[in-house]
């Protein structure tokens, strides 16, 4: 571990920006994760059997989150920072292997806190050490609130069957609001809003990779299921409208991501970075309700088609596209009409899909998203800000 000098763990401007390898492994050990999201959410047989789920999916998501924003304050290359990756990694584990039994409440929700408090801990001594006391108090803001939140989260894995929920849904809140709030800490204050200008194409390119990754759950999950069935025309025509529309929400997702937000105004810069996690959960959740839909539609995809597999074939690609426009208007102040113009087209179908077969529902659903594809020509002011961040100088 570097020890010299005051920066040594703090990520320098001049730095390099790409991920390391441990991060994308990272990367593959929460895709993993997903991949089981997106099963257990297609078997159960009711929102609010599948409200948990989502609930745990969202924590899931927070720790990938603020695990890869520490990569992008602290330089990743340091052993401590590639410890915290590590320990993140086993937390994600835990969590994943806890995610279908209720009765393993107590793991899922010791690997959650455990990660957290482990990188504060972790952050905060090593930059004591270095003498970094600005770095210092902004790692132990975090550690504060994670510390709070981390209360309801143990308290609630014991609690007796379902109610653990209720303070878990607590949990949950208090770390998306903090973060929303800049984690206000008593004697210590809120994280200076300069330092989310402090943003460098690193953390672009970490929410990208992993957008893309999770997308390909909307093909991996079908596939298995394929692969132990006969191979019908219909399931082969579901199976083609799922590698189509992963392709088409990819499409619309990477459009002018390459392209530094050179433009950006300082306040703009800093919407971006907060804004980022919040925007990219409602994109997240779009791909697990696709991915789940297809799940569904391989194993039948002939038949009357049940609302609740409506509301994921249709409900899940547009959420993504709503996901993609809300960032791109909260960074640019512009939204693509003719790309949501294009989103009812399976809106205006719903009245009459109940009665028709899965299969023709998905190809419906996939034509809308090829309009939004399509219409990215003329909304070119609209689509400009990609997702990447641009580089102080």
């Amino acid at each position: 571990m570097t020890t010299g000098g005051t920066t040594a763990l703090v990520r320098r401007p001049e730095g390099s920006t790409r991920a390391t390898l441990l991060e994308l492994l990272f990367d593959v050990v929460f895709v993993a994760a997903l991949a089981l999201v997106s099963k257990l959410i297609a078997e159960r047989d009711s929102w609010s059997g599948a409200a948990p789920v989502l609930l745990m999916l969202a924590a899931l998501w927070w720790t990938w989150s603020v695990t890869s924003t520490t990569t992008e304050f602290y330089d990743p290359q340091q052993r401590p920072i590639q410890a915290i990756l590590m320990v993140a990694m086993l937390g994600s584990v835990g969590m994943a292997a806890s995610l279908a039994s209720i009765n393993h409440a107590m793991i899922f929700a010791v690997a959650y806190v455990t990660t957290h408090v482990v990188r504060g801990v972790v952050l905060v001594s090593t930059l004591h050490r270095q003498h970094h006391r600005p770095a210092e108090k902004r790692a132990a803001r975090f550690l504060f609130w994670f510390l709070v939140s981390g209360v309801f989260w143990i308290v609630g894995g014991v609690l007796p069957g379902g109610a653990h929920y209720a303070l878990w849904s607590v949990a949950l809140v208090i770390d998306y609001l903090a973060s929303a709030a800049r984690y206000p800490t008593p004697r210590l204050g809120r994280v200076p809003i300069e330092q989310y200008e402090r943003t460098t194409g690193h953390l672009g390119e970490r929410y990208q990779q992993f957008i893309i990754l999770a997308l390909g759950d909307i093909i991996l999950v079908p596939t298995l299921e394929v692969s132990a069935a006969d191979f019908t025309r219909a399931r082969l025509i579901a199976l083609f409208c799922a590698f189509a529309t992963m392709l088409l929400l990819w499409q619309i997702y990477v459009f002018r991501a390459d392209e530094l937000v050179r433009g950006l105004s300082a306040p703009a810069l800093r919407r971006a970075a907060r804004l980022a996690p919040y925007t990219h959960l409602v994109m997240l959740l779009g791909v697990m309700g696709t991915a789940a839909a297809f799940d569904l539609v391989v194993v039948r995809p002939t038949g009357a088609t049940p609302l609740r597999w409506l509301i994921l074939i249709v409900g899940g690609p547009i959420l993504f596209v709503v996901g993609r426009i809300l960032f791109t208007w909260q960074v640019s102040g512009t939204v693509p009409w003719r790309q949501l113009a294009w989103l009812l087209v399976p809106l205006l179908a719903l009245p009459w899909a109940g009665g028709w077969p899965p299969v023709l529902v998905t190809v419906v659903a996939a034509l809308g998203l090829a309009g939004v594809a399509l219409g990215h020509g003329g909304t070119r002011r609209a689509t400009t800000p990609g997702l990447r961040m641009r580089r102080p100088v």
